[in-house]
């Protein structure tokens, strides 16, 4: 289990020396052709260092044809991802980057990672999702998780959130698959008026092709997903980059061993089969939200 710009770094590395060994060079003769030194290109393909996007596209130039133009925007993704605050700025700069003051580094990975992923699997026990919520319902929670802080503060980590929600708009947009616990439509945050709208927003946004919404009810009584809330971000061509993110009260663990992704892949699979399917889903939500 490590942070996320380490995952990031050496994940880059690995696909970075899978495409230089496509091309047949080594080492020494890629970093000629980018006119670095040898240990330059050492560091970054063992993950050592962080690297600059500019470097990163540099490198891609001169291994040529063997980059698709997606592998390309991925690994720019995951540059800026991974390189840290030193590095991450210039041309691979992200609007989460205006927010360096406000957002813990952790969760400036997580929005890298989800902006770079081609599909989100979620499961959650408390609260909606991030990006399913609705202003007042984000609101509500920022201001429950984490009491007494100034409104500005409050507002500003708001518009994060809504912002967030722009790549299920995307082109192409993310693939999200959310479990939602029935006790996340039961949980009144912010109040009746905030929830009713937070559940018929849920019902609304569930009819996107890209979105798969389903409700774990009660009646299932113990599962998997009890262990706590989950996300399992994949990614476009390329090879073995899954990675499991697990959030804590002060931090977030992210696994990318093989075996952590197949157990939480498996366990997604069978959290996914017990509950309703997504119309039984959007009825349930929809009859909740007339009780609110």
């Amino acid at each position: 289990m490590q942070h996320g710009p380490a995952v990031r770094r050496r994940k880059l590395g690995e696909e970075l020396r899978a495409l230089r060994d496509r091309t047949g060079l080594t080492s020494g003769e890629a970093a000629r052709l980018a006119g670095w030194h040898q240990s330059k290109i050492s560091r970054i393909e063992t993950g050592r260092s962080g690297v600059k996007v500019e470097d990163i596209r540099l490198l891609l130039d001169v291994y040529g044809d063997v980059v698709s133009a997606q592998q390309r925007a991925l690994l720019e993704a995951l540059s800026a991802s991974a390189a840290g605050p030193e590095t991450g700025t210039g041309r691979g700069r992200q609007w989460w980057h205006d927010y360096r003051g406000l957002l813990p580094q952790e969760y400036r990975d997580f929005i890298s990672l989800e902006a770079g992923a081609r599909s989100a699997r979620t499961v959650e026990l408390s609260v909606v999702p991030g990006l399913l919520q609705t202003p007042e319902y984000a609101r509500a929670v920022t201001r429950a998780a984490l009491g007494g802080l100034p409104e500005p503060k409050v507002d500003a980590l708001v518009d994060v959130r809504l912002a967030r929600q722009s790549v299920l708009r995307a082109d192409p947009p993310l693939e999200l698959s959310a479990v939602l616990d029935e006790a996340v439509l039961r949980r009144k945050i912010g109040g009746s008026g905030v929830m009713e709208e937070q559940l018929r927003y849920l019902v609304e946004v569930a009819r996107l092709p890209q979105v798969r919404l389903q409700v774990l009810p009660f009646s299932v009584g113990g599962h998997l997903g009890l262990t706590g809330p989950f996300v399992i971000f994949s990614f476009p061509n390329i090879a073995d980059l899954d990675v499991v993110v697990l959030d804590h009260l002060t931090s977030s663990l992210y696994l990318e061993r093989k075996e952590d992704l197949e157990a939480y892949s498996a366990a997604f699979r069978t959290i996914q089969a017990h509950a309703l399917p997504p119309r039984d889903s959007s009825d349930l939500i929809s009859a909740l939200a007339d009780d609110a």
